[in-house]
């Protein structure tokens, strides 16, 4: 499609449009995401009776995180340069293998691995959905078509802690991954088959020392965070020595990014407001999000007394308020704009974040409900929008890069953020197997503490938003270039 017949497909932007099969391609793409971030929260407990390690179990959001959020980068560049789509059927297949493998894991140690496997595919398929929603796609288009990709979050937040407690009460955990593969074949061949592009591309090379120093300095310090107070003492020399090692790594990444000839990290990207809010907002939604997805299920089983299927639907509530705010977010930016709409859904999340800490061992699961619903609802006024304001911020060819930046930000803080909640809870029920209701309740206590200061933070960073009318606020993209 030209850029002048491009003009005329504006109107059309459902799925029977000219671009609706590659509207379902990315739908389904992202179903691979959505689905595995709801449908494994409710297995926690499931599986780590069957393969041991409660201590260990924030490794298997950790890993899959960090493995995701150190190549969405990497991703970012080969997409500006060799094109959209081939990243995007590369990330599919790997976390297709990685998903095979996971349900054929036999110990604690092998399912961690193999979650990083999948991390790795996730690092393309979610940004790469995001890129080439926002390649085809005008901004006010953007703001219609955001309700399908949307919409997949939703019926996600439904179908996956249903399937999960399903598996995990009636089947086996192991098909929470299986159900990946036949959903990874379609999406393949769906992108494969609907979607072609020709756009400038330039050739350059991969910061690869970046990308594993940061490997290296945010790997070194999760594991300090996950296994202090644990296998070691949080004063002991490996635990000392782990945090400086990982600080260490930071500062040389930073080093190396300065001279970098294309960092995987451009450090232009810190000098625009616009994209900087939206990374800070980014990491606080991922540390928010992973923090209840990791908790609220094993809160609502562990200390509430309900079963996997009934937990895996209290924290449901947050995975649905989140996509249905995100299919309205269009129309409140286009309104009123994205610093108002970002305000809004930071205030929103920050009401939800105080409601949490209201909790006691007698409040009913409608009570948890309600509180992850508010949350959900103040993160998709806020996370999408932000994203938005900073795409079209940028012409295509930096658009890979800001939107993988924006999606590194949320996964390192998703990562950092549940092993921080994975620290905090550890340090209270220490090696218990099966901890006490009490116990397990005021663990969790302090992980919703940790929410609700995060919403607030949230709120604070929306600031930084452009002010007033998208129209004014934005300076216009480039029309989106396909054939």
């Amino acid at each position: 499609m030209s850029t002048a017949t491009s003009k005329t497909a504006k109107s059309a932007t459902g799925l029977r449009s000219e671009r609706g099969p590659i509207l379902v391609s990315l739908m389904l793409a992202t179903s691979l995401v959505a689905l595995d971030s709801t449908i494994i929260a409710t297995a926690v407990l499931t599986i780590t009776k069957s393969l041991g390690g409660f201590a260990q179990f924030p490794w298997l959001f950790s890993i899959y995180l960090l493995a995701q959020a150190v190549t969405v980068p990497v991703y970012g560049k080969l997409a500006d340069t060799f094109g959209r789509k081939p990243v995007m059927l590369f990330g599919i297949a790997v976390f297709a293998l990685g998903s095979l493998l996971c349900g054929l894991a036999t110990s604690m140690v092998t399912l961690i691995i193999f979650r990083a496997v999948q991390g790795v595919g996730a690092g393309a398929v979610q940004p790469m959905s995001m890129t080439i929603a926002g390649d085809i796609y005008t901004l006010e288009e953007r703001a219609k078509t955001q309700g399908y990709l949307a919409s997949v979050w939703a019926l996600s937040s439904v179908l996956g802690p249903v399937l999960g407690g399903i598996f995990s009460e009636y089947l086996t955990w192991r098909w929470i991954f299986f159900v990946n593969l036949p959903l990874a074949a379609l999406a393949a061949w769906m992108l494969w088959r609907s979607f072609s592009e020709t756009a400038p591309r330039q050739r350059q090379r991969i910061d690869y020392p970046g990308a594993t120093l940061l490997t290296l300095g945010v790997g070194t310090i999760i594991l300090a965070l996950l296994e202090g107070g644990q296998a070691w003492g949080w004063s002991a020399p490996i635990s000392l020595a782990l945090f400086a090692g990982g600080v260490l790594a930071l500062v040389l990444f930073v080093l190396v990014e300065r001279r970098a000839e294309n960092p995987i990290l451009p450090l232009w990207t810190f000098s625009r407001r616009v994209i900087v809010a939206s990374s800070v907002i980014s990491v606080l939604v991922g540390a928010i999000m992973l923090g209840l997805t990791s908790y609220v299920p094993t809160y609502a089983q562990g200390a509430l007394g309900a079963d996997a299927l009934i937990a895996g639907l209290t924290v449901g509530a947050l995975t649905l308020g989140w996509p249905l705010a995100a299919s309205q977010s269009g129309r409140v930016y286009l309104r009123l704009g994205f610093r108002a709409s970002a305000l809004i859904g930071g205030a929103l999340a920050t009401l939800g974040g105080a409601s949490l800490l209201l909790l006691t061992a007698h409040s009913s699961l409608f009570e948890v409900a309600g509180s992850c619903f508010a949350i959900g609802i103040g993160m998709g006024l806020t996370a999408s929008p932000t994203l938005i304001a900073a795409q079209t911020s940028v012409d295509w060819s930096e658009r890979g890069v800001v939107t993988s930046n924006n999606m590194f930000a949320r996964s390192i803080g998703s990562a950092v953020g549940v092993a921080v909640f994975g620290a905090l809870v550890n340090s209270r029920v220490g090696h218990a197997a099966h901890p006490a209701p009490a116990a397990l309740s005021s663990a969790v206590h302090w992980v919703f503490v940790g929410v609700a200061a995060m919403a607030l933070i949230m709120a604070v960073a929306a600031t930084g938003m452009p002010k007033g009318r998208v129209s004014t606020a934005i300076t216009p993209e480039p029309a989106p270039i396909m054939d």
